[in-house]
């Protein structure tokens, strides 16, 4: 419940801009850029460990993290028809679709490209977050998700 504090969710989201910047600066700085990076990527995984549950989960962004612990779980109940689409899937082609222009940019240290690549990774999450947070909304009145909607 901790990663569907909203502040977790959002501080997430500065983790690519971050491991960004970070290999980026490799121009700069040299090897020295491992450090940025390492404490981006430690970042990535301890986020969670920062925040208290939230204190409502009657929010988009902890709606959207809860439907994604439901979508991963698909396999074990079914989910409502309208769920069973390739939207989910689709947002995340985006993502690794944006990941193709970033990663050249980082590479050739082009400043267009990777933010083009940073931006359509990005909103290719939002999508899959937004879509996850239907789910949720349409299950929350079913056991056992019912304890996660307060």
């Amino acid at each position: 419940m901790r990663h569907a504090n909203p502040a977790s969710v959002w501080t997430r989201f500065a983790v690519l801009p971050m491991l960004v910047f970070s290999v980026w600066s490799r121009d700069w700085i040299g090897l020295l850029f491992l450090v940025p990076l390492a404490l981006s990527l430690v970042w990535l995984f301890v986020n969670p460990l920062f925040f208290a549950p939230p204190s409502s989960t009657r929010n988009w962004a902890s709606k959207g993290v809860l439907g994604e612990r439901i979508w991963s779980e698909r396999k074990r109940s079914e989910l409502p028809p309208q769920f069973d689409s390739r939207a989910p899937g689709v947002a995340q082609i985006v993502q690794l679709i944006g990941m193709v222009p970033l990663v050249y940019g980082l590479i050739d240290l082009d400043a267009v490209a990777a933010a083009t690549g940073v931006l359509i990774v990005q909103a290719g999450k939002l999508w899959y977050i937004d879509r996850m947070g239907l789910l949720f909304d349409e299950l929350k009145a079913e056991p056992p998700y019912v304890r996660w909607d307060y």
